[in-house]
């Protein structure tokens, strides 16, 4: 996929999210407003060849403040942490794309 492509991606999920955030804004959901708003601006810079943190895997987490679960959910995590691996890879290119991806 050319880079023109995966920009014109990048920019056409910004402007959903951006539609999105709007009818959010007007229920009153204002959290989601701003979460898709902030997705928006994600997505502009990463259209524009500009990088940032993408720290959403929460695995390492988990596993530090483990002592606070009862012993049957501690017993799963290292399921857990490596489930959260997965996801947040997988997280990260249905928010972000990727190079890889099928051309839309």
């Amino acid at each position: 996929m050319s880079l023109l492509k995966v920009a014109r991606a990048y920019l056409r999920q910004a402007e959903a999210r951006l539609k999105d955030a709007r009818d959010a804004f007007a229920e009153g959901n204002y959290p989601y407003a701003v979460r898709l708003s902030q997705e928006c601006v994600e997505l502009s810079l990463k259209a524009v060849g500009v990088e940032y943190p993408k720290i959403h895997d929460v695995s390492d987490i988990l596993v530090d403040v483990g002592w606070r679960f009862p012993e049957w959910f501690r017993a799963e995590l290292g399921f857990l942490q490596e489930t959260s691996r997965i996801l947040v890879k997988k997280r990260e290119i249905s928010l972000y794309g990727g190079e890889g991806l099928p051309n839309p």
